[in-house]
Protein backbone atom coordinates (compact mmCIF):
# COMPACT_ATOMS: atom_id res chain seq x y z
CA UNK A 1 0.00 0.00 0.00
CA UNK A 2 1.07 3.12 -0.87
CA UNK A 3 1.29 6.26 1.38
CA UNK A 4 -1.31 8.23 -0.37
CA UNK A 5 -3.59 5.32 -0.27
CA UNK A 6 -2.75 4.56 3.49
CA UNK A 7 -3.77 8.18 4.23
CA UNK A 8 -7.31 8.12 2.20
CA UNK A 9 -8.01 5.25 4.59
CA UNK A 10 -6.94 6.40 7.65
CA UNK A 11 -9.38 9.52 6.40
CA UNK A 12 -11.85 7.55 5.26
CA UNK A 13 -12.15 5.55 8.90
CA UNK A 14 -11.80 8.71 10.39
CA UNK A 15 -15.21 9.89 8.75
CA UNK A 16 -16.72 6.17 8.87
CA UNK A 17 -16.35 6.52 13.05
CA UNK A 18 -17.44 10.80 13.39
CA UNK A 19 -20.25 9.24 10.55
CA UNK A 20 -21.32 6.99 13.59
CA UNK A 21 -21.03 8.92 16.43
CA UNK A 22 -23.46 11.43 14.91
CA UNK A 23 -25.85 8.45 14.14
CA UNK A 24 -25.83 7.20 17.53
CA UNK A 25 -27.23 10.57 18.60
CA UNK A 26 -23.48 12.91 19.22
CA UNK A 27 -23.73 16.23 18.11
CA UNK A 28 -20.39 18.05 16.95
CA UNK A 29 -20.50 19.78 20.57
CA UNK A 30 -20.35 15.86 22.18
CA UNK A 31 -17.68 15.24 19.73
CA UNK A 32 -15.37 18.25 20.45
CA UNK A 33 -16.25 17.77 24.31
CA UNK A 34 -16.91 15.72 27.08
CA UNK A 35 -18.89 18.06 29.01
CA UNK A 36 -21.50 20.75 27.67
CA UNK A 37 -22.63 23.43 29.75
CA UNK A 38 -25.42 25.31 27.09
CA UNK A 39 -27.40 27.91 28.46
CA UNK A 40 -30.35 29.38 26.88
CA UNK A 41 -31.27 32.88 27.27
CA UNK A 42 -35.08 32.31 26.38
CA UNK A 43 -35.45 29.70 29.05
CA UNK A 44 -32.97 31.55 31.47
CA UNK A 45 -32.00 27.60 31.82
CA UNK A 46 -28.46 25.79 31.81
CA UNK A 47 -28.58 22.31 30.37
CA UNK A 48 -24.92 19.90 31.18
CA UNK A 49 -24.11 17.03 29.42
CA UNK A 50 -21.43 14.56 29.74
CA UNK A 51 -20.67 12.47 26.37
CA UNK A 52 -24.10 13.93 25.06
CA UNK A 53 -25.93 12.83 28.29
CA UNK A 54 -28.21 15.08 30.38
CA UNK A 55 -26.46 15.47 33.79
CA UNK A 56 -28.21 18.50 35.30
CA UNK A 57 -30.66 21.10 33.94
CA UNK A 58 -30.92 24.24 35.94
CA UNK A 59 -32.07 27.67 36.46
CA UNK A 60 -29.85 30.40 35.46
CA UNK A 61 -29.65 34.33 35.64
CA UNK A 62 -28.11 36.20 32.94
CA UNK A 63 -27.92 39.86 31.65
CA UNK A 64 -31.02 42.04 32.65
CA UNK A 65 -31.69 45.33 30.70
CA UNK A 66 -28.69 47.03 30.08
CA UNK A 67 -26.17 44.39 30.00
CA UNK A 68 -25.14 41.73 28.16
CA UNK A 69 -24.30 38.03 27.98
CA UNK A 70 -22.45 37.04 24.82
CA UNK A 71 -23.42 34.16 22.63
CA UNK A 72 -21.34 31.90 21.46
CA UNK A 73 -19.21 29.22 22.49
CA UNK A 74 -16.14 28.75 24.31
CA UNK A 75 -13.60 26.94 26.74
CA UNK A 76 -13.19 27.51 30.35
CA UNK A 77 -10.00 29.67 30.89
CA UNK A 78 -9.86 29.87 34.21
CA UNK A 79 -11.45 28.96 37.24
CA UNK A 80 -11.44 29.95 41.02
CA UNK A 81 -13.23 28.33 44.40
CA UNK A 82 -13.73 32.22 44.98
CA UNK A 83 -13.47 35.21 43.09
CA UNK A 84 -14.21 38.71 44.33
CA UNK A 85 -15.06 41.39 41.20
CA UNK A 86 -13.04 44.11 41.35
CA UNK A 87 -15.56 45.45 38.62
CA UNK A 88 -18.84 45.33 41.92
CA UNK A 89 -17.82 46.38 44.49
CA UNK A 90 -16.06 43.28 45.36
CA UNK A 91 -19.09 40.47 45.30
CA UNK A 92 -18.54 36.99 45.37
CA UNK A 93 -18.69 35.01 42.79
CA UNK A 94 -17.95 31.43 44.34
CA UNK A 95 -17.35 28.83 42.13
CA UNK A 96 -16.38 30.53 39.31
CA UNK A 97 -15.33 29.59 35.36
CA UNK A 98 -14.62 32.43 33.50
CA UNK A 99 -14.69 32.06 29.92
CA UNK A 100 -14.74 35.11 28.00
CA UNK A 101 -13.09 38.00 29.44
CA UNK A 102 -14.50 38.89 32.65
CA UNK A 103 -17.71 37.12 31.74
CA UNK A 104 -17.68 33.75 34.45
CA UNK A 105 -20.27 30.71 35.59
CA UNK A 106 -20.69 31.68 39.04
CA UNK A 107 -22.90 30.86 42.49
CA UNK A 108 -24.85 33.52 43.58
CA UNK A 109 -27.20 33.68 46.76
CA UNK A 110 -29.93 35.35 44.85
CA UNK A 111 -31.22 32.40 44.27
CA UNK A 112 -35.00 34.00 44.00
CA UNK A 113 -34.03 35.80 41.04
CA UNK A 114 -32.84 32.87 38.99
CA UNK A 115 -34.58 31.81 36.16
CA UNK A 116 -35.06 35.45 34.69
CA UNK A 117 -32.12 37.80 33.56
CA UNK A 118 -30.77 40.17 36.79
CA UNK A 119 -26.86 39.94 36.10
CA UNK A 120 -24.52 41.90 34.79
CA UNK A 121 -23.89 39.50 32.20
CA UNK A 122 -22.37 36.92 33.89
CA UNK A 123 -24.27 33.19 34.31
CA UNK A 124 -25.55 32.98 37.90
CA UNK A 125 -26.07 29.50 39.39
CA UNK A 126 -27.46 28.57 42.96
CA UNK A 127 -24.19 28.07 44.57
CA UNK A 128 -24.88 24.30 45.31
CA UNK A 129 -25.15 23.71 41.40
CA UNK A 130 -22.38 25.74 40.62
CA UNK A 131 -20.13 23.78 42.98
CA UNK A 132 -21.42 20.63 41.40
CA UNK A 133 -20.56 22.19 37.68
CA UNK A 134 -17.25 23.40 38.88
CA UNK A 135 -16.34 19.94 40.39
CA UNK A 136 -17.25 18.56 36.62
CA UNK A 137 -15.10 21.03 35.08
CA UNK A 138 -11.99 20.22 37.27
CA UNK A 139 -13.15 16.51 36.67
CA UNK A 140 -12.74 16.16 32.49
CA UNK A 141 -10.38 19.19 32.60
CA UNK A 142 -11.16 22.67 30.91
CA UNK A 143 -9.82 21.58 27.77
CA UNK A 144 -12.80 19.25 27.51
CA UNK A 145 -14.89 21.31 28.33
CA UNK A 146 -17.35 23.95 26.53
CA UNK A 147 -19.55 26.38 27.74
CA UNK A 148 -22.42 27.48 24.80
CA UNK A 149 -24.31 30.35 25.60
CA UNK A 150 -27.61 30.48 22.83
CA UNK A 151 -30.57 32.89 22.38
Amino acid sequence: MTQRAGALMKNFFYALAVAGMLLAGATADGIAANLVAKVSLSTQTMTVTHRGRVLHRWRVSTARRGYVTPRGQWRPKRMHRMWYSRKYDMSPMPYSIFYHGGYAIHGTNAVSRLGRPASHGCVRLDTANAARLYALVKQVGPANTRIVVTD
